[in-house]
């Protein structure tokens, strides 16, 4: 007689707010389970802390089972947990059978309804940011590792929480797992860290950058940016009487200038008209101009080519997304760009003003930039291997030739039109010229 197994599934779900930056939607921190064989029925109980790092609410939440466990499921219980040790209680969830297109496995799902809507993290104005940091404290390898040490460095003392893989130690602001001895291959032990991490999390969502090229002498360059605070969304209003009063602590976590490095040695500070809280969000333009002759060189076969950086020029910014567009001289044909790591590349045309046959553009595109990607690339007017080409200088002259043959035409209109006599009778006086009126005469009365 074969004996029939039934599952029971009691599900205790923790929700828990917390800071992080560059994920999305609901991701688990934390999860416990603890299966009970004692008995013909089978009783599974799971833990879950869970946070939300999209930017929207978040009202469900999904647990899969695989086929074999889904086919016996009898019951699925859920609660959420409000409160702290002693006053801590549960409250009961709703739960649901659902289903998922394509689901990876054949796996099964139930929905959770949450009663409040899992919410990105909020804090206040003058609350510290706290961040979590995933990681493993053994080092990822396919090699076998003899021995390894890894140390973290944190913004400051405060550290909430820190997972332990002996041997661990922490002095001040450093923790060190290790040392490991005899690690085999892809050996992996997952660490998190709960921190407080008060930088303003400056994002730049996107950065649309345009270098126009004229070989008359200048090189102009306009900045198109959206800047975020990627951090702990600010929870209330913001009070700037409190805010100024108490500078060290009130909006500790929000940046009130950005610091730019431009081209070839200036400094720019940038100051918003607010400072930028988790969650809030700028967009401006930065547009200025510099000599050609600093960018723009001469390889030894003769190919002209722009030397130019890549990336954000706003220190410590991480960009989500960078559009690089070189706008060449008219005239320019089958340019190429080189640049020290892997970007998307094509070509689009542009017309501005008095342009014929439009403008080559050299678009470079590229995510996720930091600060040690602002290396210089190079954009060949011709092809690097095997394709060449000249340059016209006719091009050069085109716009003006074109100037100067519309004024001389003017002129000549307006001549012309000075000289010709648009009226419509004709006549002659005594000299010659036929003059046509009306001939009155005078008759005697008798």
């Amino acid at each position: 007689m074969e004996a029939r197994l039934s599952l029971i599934l009691f599900l205790l779900s923790i929700l828990s707010l917390i800071s992080l930056s560059f994920a999305h939607d609901l991701q688990i921190v934390n999860s416990e389970r603890r299966i009970d064989l004692t008995s013909h029925i089978v009783k599974v109980f799971l833990t879950f802390k869970v946070e939300n790092t999209g930017t929207s609410p978040a009202s469900e939440f999904l647990l899969a089972f695989p086929p074999a466990q889904a086919d016996h499921l009898a019951l699925v219980k859920a609660a959420v947990a409000v409160g702290k040790k002693k006053k801590k209680i549960y409250i009961p969830l709703d739960v649901s059978p659902t289903e998922l297109p394509d689901a990876p496995n054949r796996a099964k799902f139930t929905s959770i309804s949450l009663k409040n809507p899992l919410n990105a993290v909020e804090i206040s104005q003058s609350e510290s940011q706290l961040v979590y940091y995933h990681d493993s404290a053994i080092i990822l390898s396919p090699y076998f590792i003899k021995q390894q040490t890894t140390f973290i460095k944190t913004p400051n003392t405060r550290v909430e929480s820190f997972s332990r893989v002996d041997p661990t130690s922490r002095a001040g602001t450093e923790l060190k797992y290790g040392p490991y001895v005899d690690r085999a291959p892809y050996s992996f032990s997952p660490i998190t860290i709960h921190f407080e991490n008060n930088n303003p999390l400056a994002v730049v969502e996107e950065l649309v950058r345009e270098v126009e090229v004229s070989h008359w002498g200048s090189l102009q360059i306009t900045d198109h940016y959206k800047l975020a605070h990627a951090g702990a969304r600010h929870k209330g209003v913001f009070s700037r009487v409190e805010y100024q009063s108490r500078p060290t602590i009130s909006g500790i976590s929000s940046f009130k200038h950005l610091l730019a490095l431009l081209p070839p040695r200036s400094e720019l500070e940038i100051e918003p008209r607010y400072p930028l809280f988790g969650g809030w969000k700028a967009t401006f333009v930065i547009g200025y101009s510099l000599p050609l002759q600093d960018f723009l060189f001469e390889a030894p076969d003769g190919r002209p080519y722009l030397n130019f950086s890549l990336g954000c020029p706003l220190l410590e910014t991480v960009v989500d997304k960078l559009t690089i567009k070189v706008v060449l001289p008219e005239g320019s044909q089958d340019p190429s760009a080189k640049v020290p790591f892997p970007v998307k590349q094509h070509l689009e045309t542009s017309y501005s003003y008095l342009d014929i046959v439009g403008r080559t553009v050299v678009v470079l595109e590229k995510t996720n930039v930091v600060p040690e990607h602002n290396s210089p690339f190079e954009v060949n007017f011709q092809p690097v291997v095997m394709v060449y080409y000249t340059f016209k200088p006719f091009f050069m002259l085109a716009e003006p030739l074109m100037l100067a043959s519309v004024f001389f035409l003017f002129f000549v209109a307006c001549v012309a039109y000075l000289h010709v006599d648009f009226s419509i009778s004709k006549s002659y006086n005594g000299h010659g010229f036929e003059q046509v009126g009306l001939n009155r005469q005078h008759v005697p009365l008798y």
